[in-house]
């Protein structure tokens, strides 16, 4: 009974695909240079996944200087 207790206690992963108005926006952020943990709060993203978009885009994400 334990096990079953344990496998509803673990969040389920959803995975959203970006669609043209979220690269929009994320293209938007990196000229904006806004940092990568603000942008995961307001596209409700984590910071891997729009690191590994950014990548693939060919764009820079989270710029300190």
């Amino acid at each position: 009974m334990a096990k079953n207790a344990k496998k509803s206690a673990t969040k389920k992963i959803v995975r959203r695909e970006y669609s043209k108005a979220d690269v929009k926006e994320l293209r938007a952020h990196s000229k904006a240079k806004t940092p990568v943990a603000k942008i995961a709060k307001l596209t409700k993203r984590s910071e891997g996944s729009l690191r590994q978009k950014a990548l693939k885009l060919g764009i820079r994400l989270g710029h300190q200087r």
